[in-house]
């Protein structure tokens, strides 16, 4: 398989994880830049990333790049491209363009002419066009626009990688999988370590740590978009799957915990790990953070707690901080906790002081991971005289 360039887009903050983890998958010449990972490698090297990555959001194969000054230039380098070989013409497609300091007045007029010219070049070599579908398509095209320069891409994912295929249901405002999974490395977490989610919601952060303990693969209870293209090696794919499988540890307990005040959550959170097989790999149960018993004397607390982005829910969550922080102290000496929140009040109203402050976005919302390690006998307020 001929050597290929490939740009993995990922939660922006999680650049250098999504580099350690392509170059351990083997990627070679990577790239991390705002917001993704260039890097080369053949196809099953592709394959690989989509089925492995836990923190990729896409893997973009680039097909093309090179130098525009107008909406013209983009349409004749979009219809130079073979795209007839790559995908056949029964398979709907849709374009997205994206773009930093361009020129350009309108990428909406862009998309439309990069739509022509994949059309046009179809009708040239094939005497019919493929259909444009915006909601479900089989085939994605991007470009991405620079002052000067653009580069055009396919996508090999289909559907975001964040989207394993085991979450059934959700309640408001999940979490990103790929940023949970983020998370969870940032925090040093492993397999074997005691950790606790008090907030749990519809499980996101334990369904992550249940695939990293078992060593599942996050991509493989899905399908993939590279399926779809006309050169798709199905006999390197299967054997990249059975790898992959094979590696896979028998389900069990792992010291996996989680709680939440709204019982609705935590039967969304059972649901979600019974639909994935891995009901039997975490403890859920229906208790207020304010109550919750650390389950081992030491261990990783992570957390998202809900945002105020309703009226009214400010004045809550500002009297349930020092609640949360009471909690804490009381009972979780020798634990590292963290949580993710837009909220910037939070170690304050917490009255505890946080060793690190990490920029990080759950889709268009910027946060902060806020660690906290609660160190025995430090945060207490009954210390002994001097």
């Amino acid at each position: 398989m001929a050597i290929q360039q490939f740009f993995a887009t990922c939660p922006r903050g999680l650049e250098s994880l999504l580099q350690q983890e392509l170059l351990a998958l083997g990627a070679k010449q990577l790239d991390p830049t705002d917001g993704g990972v260039g890097f080369s490698g053949d196809f099953a090297m592709c394959y690989k990333a989509n089925l492995e990555s836990r923190m990729a959001t896409r893997i973009l194969w680039r097909v093309d790049k090179g130098q525009y000054k107008s909406e013209d230039d983009i349409y004749k380098a979009a219809y130079a491209q073979p795209w007839h070989t790559w995908f056949d013409v029964g398979r709907n497609f849709m374009v997205k363009v994206t773009a930093t300091k361009s020129p350009l007045k309108s990428l909406e007029f862009v998309t439309l002419r990069i739509k022509d010219a994949v059309c046009d070049r179809f009708r040239q070599e094939v005497g019919s066009r493929p259909y444009i579908d915006t909601k479900t398509p089989d085939v994605r095209v991007h470009a991405y626009l620079t002052d000067s320069l653009y580069e055009l891409f396919l996508d090999t994912s289909g559907a975001a990688l964040f989207q394993r295929g085991l979450r059934q249901s959700s309640i408001e405002a999940p979490l990103r999988e790929n940023l949970a999974a983020g998370i969870l490395k940032l925090s040093g977490w492993q397999p074997g370590v005691p950790l606790l989610d008090p907030m749990c919601g519809s499980g996101t952060f334990l369904l992550e740590a249940a695939m990293m303990a078992l060593d599942i693969a996050p991509g493989s209870r899905r399908g993939f978009a590279f399926q779809k293209f006309k050169h798709f090696d199905e006999a390197a794919w299967k054997k990249i799957q059975q790898q992959a499988k094979a590696r896979e540890k028998k389900v069990g307990f792992q010291k996996l915990y989680g709680s939440d005040m709204d019982l609705r959550a935590v039967r969304v959170a059972k649901k979600n790990l019974e639909h994935a097989g891995l009901a039997d790999v975490v403890q859920i149960s229906h208790v207020d953070f304010t109550e919750v018993s650390p389950p081992a004397d030491h261990g990783v607390l992570v957390a998202n707690p809900p945002y105020g982005v309703r009226i009214g829910e400010d004045e809550e969550l500002a009297a349930l901080y020092p609640k949360m922080g009471e909690a804490l102290k009381r009972r979780f000496a020798g634990w590292n906790t963290y949580f993710l929140t837009t909220d910037m009040r939070l170690p304050k109203l917490m009255r505890l002081s946080p060793s690190k402050r990490t920029p990080l976005f759950n889709g268009p919302l910027e946060c902060r991971l806020f660690e906290i390690k609660m160190v025995a006998g430090s945060n207490r307020k009954d210390k002994p005289n001097e």
